[in-house]
């Protein structure tokens, strides 16, 4: 693939792939997407929650809400 003359390049030196023999690009993508459910937040929702676990316990709070909320109909 050749270098578009616009980018530069970023890349620590350590990290020389020009020495890196047999690797596929995006080997394991498909399989990721497959066996995934990530979700994009919000920033200005993100800077609520410290981690996963707080947005987690916060939707579970929220379901537990829902649910006494809806009366079963008769």
């Amino acid at each position: 693939m050749k270098k578009d003359d616009n980018t530069t390049d970023d890349l620590r030196p350590e990290y020389d792939f020009s020495k890196m023999k047999g690797g596929v690009r995006g080997k394991y993508a498909e399989r990721y997407r497959a066996g995934t459910n990530l979700v994009k937040i919000d920033p200005d929702v993100a800077e609520i929650f410290a981690d996963d676990d707080a947005v987690n316990e916060a939707l579970r709070s929220l379901i537990k809400v829902a649910r006494h909320q809806v009366k079963p109909a008769h």
